[in-house]
């Protein structure tokens, strides 16, 4: 076994660990390789096992990274997932060992966790026992992580945007979502659908361009849920859950 680099080369007959074996996901993983295309020609890597499970890194330089961070020099990793019968075999830190190198050159890496474990975003302890540290925090639960290379390293932080935590659309229920996540491109478009069954107001937003993102009012820009104007969360709901949202 060992780390494969995805390139637009490559892609078309390569897997990219998501929806591996669901088919109503075929439509969102067809845009994530789109949007991967893309994002290739802005620095993106993309490194994975090669082998047919969820094990992989996906990173880009700050500048061109989709998420409201100010951190200028920096690799941002968008995500870093081990999963099933590949983890406790050491396949993370390989994966941020080939993260470190490309960026080698560069002040050092930067991730968004949280305070508590929440799914979707990168373990706050594994991160700390790797060497990161704790930067900047935005509410509810949201941390910003780097391992600087340097003393002098800038402290990288999110931007005053990210914290806001709002939008102003009036009553009703607001999804944002970017073609990153091939999850988020099939359960936003299922929110639709329950406009049907449910009185309130439902509006699905997908972020296109990276300059929408980084002015995002919430630090995850790949779904994002606000009810009201407020944020609410930025775990992926499916239809039950977003009906049981509205009925509270």
């Amino acid at each position: 076994m060992k780390i494969i680099d995805i390139t637009n080369d490559t892609i078309h007959k390569e897997h990219i660990c998501c929806c591996l074996s669901d088919k109503q996901s075929e439509s969102g993983v067809r845009l994530k390789k789109e949007w991967l295309s893309n994002q290739f020609l802005e620095g993106l890597k993309f490194k994975r096992l090669n082998e047919r499970g969820k094990v992989f890194i996906e990173y880009l330089p700050a500048e061109n990274a989709w998420v409201p961070i100010h951190a200028p020099g920096y690799m941002i990793i968008n995500c870093h997932w081990v999963a099933g019968r590949f983890k406790g075999q050491g396949w993370g830190k390989k994966l941020l060992e080939e993260c470190e190198k490309d960026a080698k050159s560069m002040h050092g890496i930067a991730i968004i966790s949280s305070n508590k474990k929440k799914p979707y975003l990168s373990d706050k302890k594994f991160l700390l026992k790797s060497g990161f540290e704790v930067c900047d925090t935005a509410p509810p639960y949201f941390e910003l992580l780097a391992k600087r290379f340097h003393s002098t390293s800038p402290i990288p932080y999110f931007r005053d945007n990210a914290k806001t935590l709002r939008v102003d659309l009036g009553p009703g229920l607001d999804i944002y979502y970017t073609a990153q996540c091939p999850f988020s491109v099939n359960y936003a478009q299922e929110a639709l659908l329950c406009s049907k069954d449910s009185p309130v107001p439902i509006r699905v937003h997908q972020i296109t361009r990276k300059e929408e993102a980084q002015d995002h009012t919430c630090p995850i820009t790949s779904y994002s849920v606000f009810l009201n104007g407020k944020f609410i969360t930025h775990e992926i709901l499916n239809k039950a859950k977003i009906l049981k949202l509205l009925a509270n």
